[in-house]
């Protein structure tokens, strides 16, 4: 039998009915090669489109992706400067944008990152209409704000990768601390991916058991005076940490690129097989813990085939709630001035 003849008449090569789960990531810079290739190893999709615009450089990374498709289990690797080449994505991460120069203030940072976005959103959507998108060039929460505007789709299908790794780091942390391993220590960041994050201490346990109780010190009072006091502080450094680990990373080596590829291959999983596992990603939070502003915080998000599939209201202490609504105000201060 002639191999044509077997393919089409063969029920294990029916193309046709195969699920195209397909992801497009756009900037392939470090931080978007080191997604790519975390969703390629995790085999999560099976096909995988490169934008950007230098095409040498993109030709050369695509090339060497394909000459790996033996030991991968993607079908397709693919990479265009052309948009026509996502079409049909199911999920389009954008890891895409110009960095801050010296003595730039913020605010003409995301300015001229919105002028970035506006090339990038428009065609992914046009492409494909139903896609979700990820966003995950800095400033992260506005930037996933501006890719809604511009983009039309509902806000539960435009997110940005937010705290989920900030909250990856803490749980590191945490369990390099207690001597656990960090899956057996369950807290988040919430908030800003940024200096205003806020650390969920009152959520944060060990199989059920609150930190508070494991350790009283961490709700000391202001004003208390505890022997206790150092190993408090010690605690609470670990947030700082978290803040500060991203700068410490790109101190040594330059940039960041491997964690923030394995949080977004955890995201994609999520997203694309309908997983609804929760994760701290960057959402609409207006209406949420009293937020008055229109701006994209991390919340715990169920996700889901159809991108947050739920938005959880997690139990906050005053103190957290006021800095997460200090986070908003932050966040509104530069994003109200963009020119869309």
């Amino acid at each position: 039998m002639k191999l044509c003849n077997f393919i089409n008449h063969n029920p294990l090569f029916s193309f046709s009915s195969c699920l195209l789960l397909q992801v497009t990531i756009v900037g392939i810079g470090q931080v978007g090669m080191a997604c790519a290739v975390s969703i390629l190893q995790q085999h999560i999709a099976n096909e995988v489109a490169l934008v950007d615009v230098d095409k040498n450089k993109l030709m050369g990374e695509v090339m060497d992706l394909q000459h790996g498709s033996l030991f991968l289990k993607t079908s397709k690797i693919m990479g265009d400067t052309d948009y026509a080449v996502t079409a049909g994505s199911k999920l389009c991460v954008v890891t895409a944008g110009v960095r801050q120069q010296e003595g730039e203030s913020r605010l003409n940072l995301v300015q001229r990152n919105v002028g970035v976005f506006k090339h990038i959103i428009p065609p992914l959507v046009k492409h494909s209409p139903d896609t979700m998108i990820l966003v995950v060039s800095n400033p992260v929460d506005i930037l996933t704000w501006v890719a809604w505007k511009l983009s039309g789709l509902p806000s539960s299908r435009v997110l940005g990768s937010g705290t989920n790794l900030d909250s990856a780091r803490f749980r590191f942390l945490m369990g390099e601390k207690l001597h656990l391993n960090p899956t057996s220590v369950h807290g988040l960041i919430i908030g800003e991916h940024g200096d205003s994050s806020v650390p969920v201490w009152s959520g944060t346990n060990v199989a059920g058991v609150s930190m508070a109780t494991l350790n009283p010190q961490l709700v000391h009072k202001k004003g208390d005076k505890s022997e206790d006091e150092g190993e408090a502080a010690s605690w609470n450094k670990i947030h700082h940490d978290v803040v500060h680990s991203a700068y410490e990373v790109i101190k040594l080596k330059g940039y960041t690129s491997w964690a923030i590829g394995m949080s977004v291959a955890s995201l994609t999983h999520s997203l694309l097989w309908n997983l609804r596992t929760v994760h701290a990603v960057s959402t609409n939070v207006q209406g949420l813990h009293d937020i008055k502003e229109e701006v994209f915080l991390s919340v715990p998000c169920a996700l889901g085939s159809s991108g947050v599939c739920a938005v959880l209201k997690q139990p906050l202490s005053e103190g957290e709630k006021a800095k997460l609504n200090e986070s908003a105000h932050t966040l509104w201060g530069v994003q109200k001035d963009l020119k869309m």
